[in-house]
């Protein structure tokens, strides 16, 4: 049984930052691809970074480049997602996946 689960949300001002954890279960992280997706009220569902541990690429959406990094730690089987100078448009519930799996999500709030 395969489970993700997200935590490290909260509420931040402008320029602030945070570190979303997804841990997971069920699985070994470094196996697969993983990523993480976000979705506001009334928008689109927004891809916004992924990692292939067998290439070691990472792959960021064109909001947040240079802005978001996706990291692993094997030892934890978890994967991280720092946000630094988060911006109001930022504002979404963020979910970790992997294929069609995903967490119940983590709510950042910029404001």
């Amino acid at each position: 049984h395969v489970q993700l689960v997200e935590s490290g949300g909260g509420s931040v001002r402008p320029g602030e930052s945070l570190r979303l954890s997804c841990t997971v279960s069920g699985l070994v992280v470094d196996d697969f691809d993983m990523g993480w997706f976000r979705q506001a009220p009334g928008k689109e569902r927004e891809g916004v970074a992924a990692i292939s541990p067998g290439s070691g690429r990472r792959y960021y959406g064109d909001s947040v480049k240079g802005r978001f990094t996706i990291s692993q730690d094997n030892a934890k089987n978890t994967v991280y997602l720092q946000m630094s100078s988060l911006k109001v448009e930022d504002t979404a519930m963020y979910y970790c996946e992997k294929g069609s799996l995903r967490g119940q999500g983590t709510q950042v709030t910029v404001s």
